[in-house]
């Protein structure tokens, strides 16, 4: 069951980062080069897609490693002693 949930919450951790690339890269990414706008030298695309978007991601994966992933003991034996 833990290990079914945890997969779930990968895979939803998965199409986060997806929605998150595919909004940004191709929904401002679409325009006129000429009309870019630009956040630190970088297209406004390019930043939000890759750059805050892997920040996002990054910081979503460690609380989720932190607060709804379970520690699960492999050791049968050491249980048993």
């Amino acid at each position: 069951k833990i290990a079914h949930k945890e997969a779930l919450i990968g895979v939803i951790l998965v199409i986060i980062n997806f929605i998150i690339w595919y909004g940004f890269g191709y929904g401002l990414g679409s325009a006129n080069v000429k009309d870019y706008t630009y956040v630190f030298g970088l297209p406004a695309w390019f930043f939000y897609s890759c750059i805050l978007g892997s920040i996002v991601m990054i910081i979503l994966v460690i609380f989720t490693v932190r607060y709804l992933f379970q520690d699960i003991p492999f050791d049968v034996e050491e249980e048993n002693k």
